[in-house]
């Protein structure tokens, strides 16, 4: 069959790389796509949230499915779009429908759902600017370090974690009243700070029953040994070593299957991905947060370790025939590390001239910010290359990663040597 996949970054690279490995896939279309991507699918000119372009496109080119790899496109509506649109609502989207992606539109709604559902998360309170005072006032009753989440999409730079009440108050006034995110922080949520180690658990549901994918540690701030600025993600790893079978029951039990016994009940359309934010405190995981797809760089780690194909498993989703299915995981440790533009995450400069990477041997490389231009592969964002491997453990598929980093170069390229220091 033809299928459309939405997005143009080192998620879809990894996704377009096991659809195309699929004997189900005839032809995949990309939009916008990369000039990793490319290689291995058909890029088209389109933008994900141009519904009207993406249902002429489907239908001009026979598209059978829509992957929808990035959140903009599902908290705008694709899923309902198609279903409601008679030409289009026999082609299935992979991607909850836009009331599911409120657990990533909307942190407010999240926590709602967290909260209704018996869901271990962290207590919090919402504000808007016509109650920023009553908002200060509930920081000075909380531990520092304080948390502040912008409540809508801000592109992962929405959350603020400062250890200085005057700076946490200050910083509520200014995402409140003067938008700092715009109309993403027209409310904030503010939360308790759960001290512990963070993990991804991903979770592929047709609104019925699901399957619990491999689970990953992603490093999200710029600096060695997790300091400095958030970025997109500098790296992943998969399996997490501290997610033993004990700690992934308790994570089942009490939230993966609350978590789609609440879509269930609130007759909430969901047939996609859920990626669970979990953070483990002691020995018991809490929800710091829901994401409506897949997050980058870990699926540059979990796409690699699923061995089943893929297109089956979605044609299962979009059939709700998933508990019907086996999922089939490689038992080896996966690693990426992330290239990324001088002076990301903050102003970097676009169309440095990519070498190497056709010296990679032994990895699986992931375009996430790069363009063709002038017969040359260059950089075309923050994030810029992920370059993923295999080992028997997150030591050894660390080590291959960085022998293939060092072969890749662009000018003032940077990215992080201690992944996995923390495990």
């Amino acid at each position: 069959m033809n299928i459309l996949l939405l997005g143009s970054g080192g998620r879809e690279h990894a996704l377009a790389w096991k659809i195309t490995q699929s004997t189900k896939c005839s032809k995949l279309f990309v939009a916008p796509g990369n000039a990793g991507i490319g290689n291995i699918a058909t890029n088209v000119a389109l933008n994900p949230t141009d519904f009207n372009a993406v249902k002429q496109f489907v239908l001009d080119n026979h598209v059978e499915m829509v992957v929808v790899g990035p959140e903009d496109p599902l908290v705008k509506g694709i899923y309902d779009f198609f279903k409601n649109d008679t030409a289009l609502n026999s082609i299935p989207v992979i991607g909850p429908s836009q009331h599911g992606a409120q657990l990533e539109g909307s942190k407010e709604f999240a926590k709602q759902f967290l909260v209704k559902n018996n869901i271990p998360t962290a207590k919090y309170q919402a504000f808007t600017k016509d109650t920023v005072d009553a908002g200060c006032a509930f920081l000075a009753t909380l531990q520092p370090p304080y948390v502040l989440k912008a409540d809508g999409l801000a592109a992962g730079k929405g959350v603020v974690i400062l250890n200085d009440l005057n700076d946490a108050q200050e910083e509520l006034k200014n995402m409140l009243v003067d938008a700092k995110f715009g109309d993403a922080s027209s409310k904030v949520v503010i939360e308790e700070f759960l001290d512990g180690i963070e993990l991804s658990c991903f979770v592929l549901t047709d609104g019925k029953s699901y399957k619990i994918l491999p689970t990953a540690k992603d490093y999200k701030r710029i600096g060695e040994g997790d300091t400095g600025l958030n970025t997109g993600g500098m790296g992943a790893v998969s399996p997490v070593p501290f997610a033993n079978e004990e700690f992934m029951q308790k994570v089942e039990q009490q939230i993966v299957i609350p978590t789609i016994n609440g879509l269930k009940n609130d007759a909430i359309e969901y047939k996609g991905f859920v990626f669970i934010g979990l953070i483990k405190v002691g020995d018991n995981p809490f929800v710091i947060e829901y994401n409506v797809r897949m997050g980058d760089p870990e699926t540059e780690v979990v796409i690699p370790r699923i061995k089943s194909d893929i297109v089956e498993l979605f044609q299962a989703v979009a059939n709700e025939t998933l508990e019907n299915t086996v999922l089939e995981i490689d038992e080896r440790t996966a690693t990426t590390v992330m290239i990324v533009s001088g002076g990301y995450p903050e102003d970097y400069e676009k169309g440095k001239v990519i070498s190497g990477l056709d010296q990679v041997k032994n990895s699986i490389v992931f375009h996430a910010g790069t363009a063709e231009k002038d017969g040359n592969v260059v950089t075309n964002g923050g994030r810029v290359i992920a370059v993923t491997s295999y080992g028997n453990n997150f030591k050894e598929a660390l080590k291959q990663s960085y022998e293939n980093v060092e072969k890749i170069n662009f000018d003032k390229k940077y990215f992080r040597t201690d992944l996995g220091f923390d495990l």
